[in-house]
């Protein structure tokens, strides 16, 4: 089966500060179509978002489909406080990197 990258199918991936512990993630489809296949796919979960950011399950807070906006929605523990000695990104806003890689299974 063919892949696609997230990229060529998620109209927002974005990543932001949901207070200074905790960054918050958010991936926008570009129509219901597109989000509804992802969805069935099985790729997104609070695994994928463990693996993705090297931290155990219990640190994904939140992983959520938003059907009204086609979307998903995760939260995770910051592995710092943001804005503390040795964090790179203060305002979390560089952090969806990871999801840039995501391969979704798409037949044509």
């Amino acid at each position: 089966m063919q892949k696609k990258k997230l990229t060529e199918l998620a109209r927002v991936i974005r990543s932001k500060n949901a207070g200074p512990f905790e960054l918050t993630f958010d991936i926008i489809f570009k129509d219901a179509e597109i989000y509804e296949r992802v969805k069935r796919s099985g790729v997104f979960s609070r695994e994928l978002f463990a693996e993705l950011y090297r931290i155990p399950v219990d640190k994904v807070l939140l992983f959520c489909y938003f059907d009204q906006a086609y979307a998903i929605k995760a939260t995770i523990a910051r592995r710092t406080s943001s804005g503390t000695v040795g964090d790179s990104d203060v305002f979390g806003a560089q952090q969806h990197a990871p999801l840039l890689e995501v391969d979704i299974p798409w037949a044509e």
